[in-house]
C-alpha cells in the first residue's frame, strides 16, 4: 500500500496543470523583473567594481614586482660598484702603506749613513788630535832626553832639527793606516 501511494503522489508532481503553470510563469516573470530592476544592477555593479579592484590590484602587483626587479638590479649594480671601489681603495691604501714603509726605510738608511759618516769624521779627528798630541809629547821627551844625554841646553834651531829627526825616525804609519 505504501508503494501505491508513493507512485500516485509522484505522478501529481509530474502532471502538467495549465493553470498552475501559467501562475508559476507569471510569478517567475514578476520576480525576474523585480530582481532585474532592483537587484541585478547593483549586484552587477558590485561584481564589476570588485573585478576592477582585483584587476587594479593585479596591475599594481605586476608594477610593484617590475619595480622590485629594477631596484634589485640597481642594488646589485651599486653593490658591485661598491665592491670594486672598496677593492680599489684597499689597493690604494696598501700602496700608500708600502710607499710610507719604503720611505721610512730609506730615511732610516740615510740617517744611518749620515751618523756613520759623522762617527768616522769624529774618529778621524780624534785620531789626528791623538797623533798630534803624541808627536808633541815625543818632541818634549826628545828634548828632555837630549838635554840629559848632551848635558847642555840646545838652542831652538838645534832643538827643532833634533825633534824633526826623532819624529821622522818614529813609525806613525800604523796609526795612520788605522785612521783610513
Amino acid at each position: 500500500m505504501f508503494t501505491v501511494l508513493a507512485a500516485e503522489s509522484s505522478n501529481d508532481l509530474i502532471k502538467v496543470v495549465p493553470g498552475l503553470m501559467i501562475w508559476t510563469l507569471i510569478a517567475f516573470g514578476i520576480t525576474f523583473f523585480v530582481l532585474k530592476k532592483y537587484a541585478f544592477g547593483p549586484i552587477q555593479k558590485t561584481i564589476d567594481a570588485r573585478r576592477d579592484r582585483i584587476r587594479e590590484a593585479v596591475e599594481e602587483a605586476d608594477n610593484a614586482r617590475d619595480e622590485a626587479r629594477e631596484l634589485l638590479a640597481q642594488n646589485r649594480a651599486i653593490l658591485a660598484e661598491a665592491r670594486s671601489e672598496s677593492a680599489a681603495i684597499l689597493a690604494e691604501a696598501r700602496k700608500v702603506a708600502d710607499d710610507q714603509i719604503q720611505r721610512a726605510k730609506d730615511e732610516a738608511e740615510v740617517e744611518r749613513q749620515r751618523r756613520l759618516e759623522e762617527t768616522r769624521k769624529q774618529i778621524d779627528a780624534e785620531t789626528a788630535r791623538a797623533i798630534d798630541q803624541i808627536r808633541g809629547e815625543v818632541a818634549d821627551l826628545t828634548l828632555e832626553a837630549t838635554q840629559r844625554v848632551v848635558g847642555k841646553v840646545l838652542d831652538s834651531d838645534d832643538q827643532r832639527r833634533l825633534i824633526g829627526e826623532a819624529i821622522e825616525g818614529l813609525d806613525f804609519s800604523a796609526l795612520e793606516r788605522g785612521r783610513s
